[in-house]
């Protein structure tokens, strides 16, 4: 979140509650993957925008592998923000410190909503990797709009567009 953080000028210290704020404005696309009779058509950047302007959450967010080197979310509006880096083992860091740290970007979450531990082969594969993270300002798509005329802009829908 050190990125979202930076972009937005907040602090980083936060409250449970604070998060959970936060979060409900929030909503992370994963997993974009195009039939490869489709690729180099030009259809996935104008799909995924018009995706992300029929889902009622003000940002969506992405993590890229290889956001560095293609420029997919840039030409579907998303900005990029940078690259994620979490602690690397060469910091000396206890090797469960850094797992629990990369478990940040690359961890899901329970049912519960609190964010598991990757496992110790995720890791190994993982941990030398660096997502770029991109952000699309969602705020006058239609969907988002709609909600805000009924009053209720500060609670999207709780499930993940996926």
């Amino acid at each position: 979140m050190r990125l979202r953080n930076q972009h937005f000028g907040l602090s980083g210290r936060w409250t449970r509650t604070g998060l959970q704020a936060i979060d409900r404005q929030f909503c992370r696309l994963a997993r974009v993957v195009i039939h490869p009779t489709y690729r180099g058509a030009g259809l996935a950047a104008p799909f995924v925008r018009a995706s992300c302007q029929h889902v009622p959450w003000p940002w969506i967010e992405s993590l890229a592998e290889m956001g560095q080197f293609h420029p997919f979310f840039e030409k579907a509006g998303f900005l990029n923000l940078g690259e994620c880096q979490s602690a690397s083992a060469s910091q000396n860091a206890p090797s469960n410190h850094v797992r629990e740290q990369h478990s940040q970007i690359y961890g899901t979450r329970s049912l519960s909503g609190r964010k598991r531990l990757i496992t110790h082969e995720t890791f190994r594969k993982s941990q030398h990797a660096h997502p770029v993270y991109f952000l699309f300002d969602n705020r006058n798509s239609p969907a988002y709009l709609a909600i805000c005329r009924r009053g209720i802009a500060d609670s999207p829908p709780s499930h993940a567009l996926e």
